[in-house]
């Protein structure tokens, strides 16, 4: 009897870690994917940090935080925050207020169903070319000899073409336009499906009580699309921070460091003066700029779930 009930009770025992480990086992690939495409590169990228020309020695030496100070008081990084930051900023602000715009025309009950798809399918067409047709299109574009130079030629804007692309002046603010129109549609999208979700019974209560139209569009849209419009913005910033292929593909950082990013300048370190300590070094930076961001989006999609 005794005997019976011990063998009932390692039986229950296997069974109760069975039923314990078996999500674990199920979830195991996934986790053994995780640790060698994720874990262990950023692992190898912080110990590059922390020593002098990796890959190129064999033998490479601990040399603590210099290669910190080397790219904290390298000019070109501090260059290539600055131009971060305002190809970002200047990026999301107008992806929100042009995919905003396009979104209320295409919810706007004033346009026939036929005359909605036309605008959709023509605001749509940024998303539907892959970044390598976008840089060449814009280059031929903004070209000397291109379409929108005969424009400017033509209406007496400049007496002669204007080198959008390869002047220090104008080259910024020309990829900073070509990413604004490659990726307004993301917010377009999104927002479309968040002012269709909008009660109407809300717009009809506020036509009652006389509200006008922006203000029915401050107190009832605006509102439902807070949460929306915050976690798009977030993710943008973090998308749009680490954007090199547009940058590469139309400037490559120049007219010297004039449209230089972050993404760009980490690339020539490791591949053009082969310094991966370096390189890796300002990775570091950039990864901790998207973590901190990732938190916050975390944080905000929290605070409104609560």
């Amino acid at each position: 009897m005794k005997k019976t009930e011990k063998s009932l009770s390692q039986i229950s025992s296997r069974k109760s870690f069975l039923d314990k480990t078996e999500p674990y086992l199920w979830v195991s690939p996934t986790i053994v994917l995780l640790i060698m495409l994720m874990v262990v590169p950023v692992y190898l990228v912080f110990s590059y940090t922390f020593k002098d020309n990796v890959i190129l020695n064999q033998n490479p030496l601990f040399i603590g935080f210099r290669n910190y100070q080397t790219i904290i008081s390298d000019p070109n990084f501090l260059i290539a925050i600055k131009n971060t930051s305002i190809f970002t900023g200047g990026s999301v602000v107008s992806h929100l207020l042009i995919g905003l715009l396009f979104a209320s025309i295409l919810n706007s009950e004033l346009l026939s169903s036929l005359t909605k798809a036309v605008f959709r399918v023509i605001f749509i067409l940024p998303w539907l070319f892959t970044v390598a047709v976008i840089a060449i299109v814009c280059r031929m574009l903004l070209n000397p000899y291109g379409v929108i130079n005969y424009f400017v030629t033509v209406l007496n804007l400049s007496d002669d073409p204007i080198p959008f692309l390869s002047n220090e002046s104008t080259a910024l603010l020309s990829v900073t336009f070509i990413n604004i129109w490659a990726g307004y549609p993301f917010y377009m999208i999104s927002l479309l499906a968040g002012l269709q979700s909008v009660p109407k019974d809300l717009y009809e209560a506020a036509i009652v009580d006389g509200a006008a139209i922006f203000q029915r569009f401050r107190n009832v849209t605006l509102p439902h699309l807070k949460p929306l419009i915050i976690g798009m913005s977030i993710l943008d910033v973090i998308w749009t921070s680490q954007q090199f292929a547009i940058i590469w593909m139309t400037t490559g950082g120049g007219p010297l460091v004039a449209t230089e990013m972050l993404g760009t300048y980490t690339y020539k370190l490791a591949f053009s003066s082969f310094q991966f300590s370096l390189a890796a070094t300002s990775a570091v930076f950039l990864f901790f700029i998207s973590i901190l961001l990732a938190f916050v989006y975390n944080y905000s999609q929290r605070d409104h779930k609560s």
